[in-house]
C-alpha cells in the first residue's frame, strides 16, 4: 500500500508489534517518532526512524509532514510524574493533532484507553457511557480525546480506539512480575477473590482493529471503538491457566481485597510497590467492555481468548528473558522493580 504513515511511540510494546503487522500488510513507508531510541534490528532498515519528543512542536512539524495517516500509540504510563503524564498525553497529542490538521492529514488514529471509563457500575460499557478517569493518566486520556474531538469537528477523520490492558510479545511491566512467578515455580497472590471478569487484549488484535481504521472509508472508521478480547472468563480462571501451563502445580491464591488494597497503597506511598492505583483498586472488581460497534463497524473479530493472549505472552517471556532479565523501568517494554514484593515471594 502507499501511504505514508507516522507511528509516534514506535520504539514501544505497541509500537513495534504496530510495525512488524503494517510491514506483514505490505506497507512500506513507516515512519516511528519515539523519544526513546528504536532497538528492533529486524526491522530496523525497513523504516524511518526519528527520534524526538511529541512535546517539542520543531520535532513533531518535521516528523508530518508528506504524511498520510499519524497513528498516536505515544503516552507517559501510570508510573510516570504528574508533569510527564500532562504534559506527554494531553500537550503532545495537542501538538500531533494541529500539525496534522496543518498537513492536510488523511486521518490521525488515537489510541486510547478504557482507563477513561474509571471504574463505572455497570458492565459491559459502552463508548457512550461516562467518562470518569482514575488517577492522571485516565484523566490525561481524557483529555487528549478532547482535542481529539476537536479536530474532529474541524474535518479531520479521527478514529478513537479505547484498548483494555493489552498483552503480547514485548510486553512486561507489570506482567512480568506474574510471569517471574509462574517461571519460579510459585503460587501467585491475587487481589479479592478472582471470581470478577477482567477483559484483556491480545495487541495483534488491537493491530488488527487499527489496520482497519487505515483501510476502511472515513465514514465508518470516524468513531470512538472499545477494542477487547471477545472471550474471557473470571480473573482467577484466566490467570490460573498460565500458572498450568507453567506446570508446577501452583495456584492463585486469594486474598480478601480491602485490607490488602490497604497494604498496596502504604507501599505504594513509600515507593516499595511497582502497583499502582489503577492496579490494585480495578483487580478485584469487574472490568469489561462492549465490543459490538467494533465488531459491527470495523469487521473486528479477536483472534486470542484471554487465556491465550496470557499463555502466549508468557512464552515469548521464557523465550526472550536473557534479553531484559537486568533491565529495569518503568515502560511496558521493561519489567518493573518488585520492590518488596520480591521478598514476599519467598512465602508463595
Amino acid at each position: 500500500m502507499k501511504y505514508r504513515i507516522l507511528i509516534t511511540g514506535g520504539s514501544g510494546f505497541l509500537g513495534i508489534n504496530l510495525i512488524r503487522y503494517l510491514i506483514n500488510k505490505d506497507i512500506k513507508n513507516i515512519i516511528s517518532l519515539d523519544i526513546a531510541p528504536f532497538e528492533y534490528n529486524d526491522v530496523k532498515n525497513k523504516i524511518k526512524i526519528i527520534t524526538g519528543d511529541i512535546r517539542d512542536k520543531n520535532i513533531v512539524r518535521d516528523a508530518v509532514k508528506g504524511i498520510d495517516i499519524v497513528i498516536h500509540c505515544a503516552a507517559a504510563l501510570p508510573l510516570y510524574k504528574k508533569e510527564d503524564i500532562y504534559s506527554t498525553d494531553v500537550n503532545g497529542t495537542k501538538n500531533l493533532i494541529e500539525e496534522a490538521f496543518q498537513n492536510n492529514i488523511k486521518r490521525f488514529i488515537h489510541i486510547s484507553s478504557t482507563a477513561v471509563y474509571g471504574i463505572p457500575g455497570h458492565h459491559p460499557i459502552y463508548e457512550d457511557d461516562k467518562l470518569d478517569g482514575v488517577g492522571d493518566y485516565g484523566i490525561a486520556k481524557i483529555r487528549a480525546e478532547e482535542e481529539c474531538l476537536k479536530y474532529r469537528e474541524k474535518g479531520i477523520c479521527v478514529p478513537i480506539l479505547r484498548p483494555k490492558s493489552f498483552i503480547g510479545p514485548e510486553r512486561l511491566g507489570v506482567f512480568a512480575l506474574f510471569y517471574d512467578w509462574a517461571k519460579d515455580g510459585k503460587n501467585f497472590p491475587m487481589i479479592g477473590s478472582g471470581k470478577n471478569r477482567y477483559q484483556l487484549l491480545d495487541v495483534e488484535d488491537l493491530c488488527e482493529a487499527i489496520y482497519k481504521c487505515i483501510i476502511l472509508n472515513k465514514g465508518t472508521v470516524n468513531e470512538i471503538f472499545n477494542i477487547g478480547a471477545k472471550e474471557f472468563t473470571t480473573m482467577k480462571e484466566d490467570y490460573q491457566a498460565v500458572l498450568d501451563f507453567a506446570g508446577y502445580k501452583k495456584k492463585i491464591i486469594s486474598f480478601p481485597a480491602l485490607p490488602l488494597i490497604i497494604i498496596l497503597k502504604i507501599l505504594e506511598f513509600f515507593r516499595l510497590s511497582p502497583l499502582y492505583k489503577w492496579v490494585y483498586e480495578t483487580a478485584s472488581k469487574d472490568s469489561f467492555v462492549s465490543i459490538e460497534k467494533a465488531e459491527k463497524l470495523l469487521g473486528f473479530t479477536p483472534k486470542y481468548s484471554n487465556k491465550e493472549a496470557l499463555i502466549r505472552n508468557y512464552k515469548w517471556y521464557l523465550d526472550n528473558i536473557n534479553e531484559f532479565e537486568n533491565k529495569k523501568g518503568i515502560s511496558h517494554r521493561v519489567p518493573w522493580k518488585q520492590g518488596i514484593l520480591k521478598a514476599v515471594k519467598i512465602f508463595f
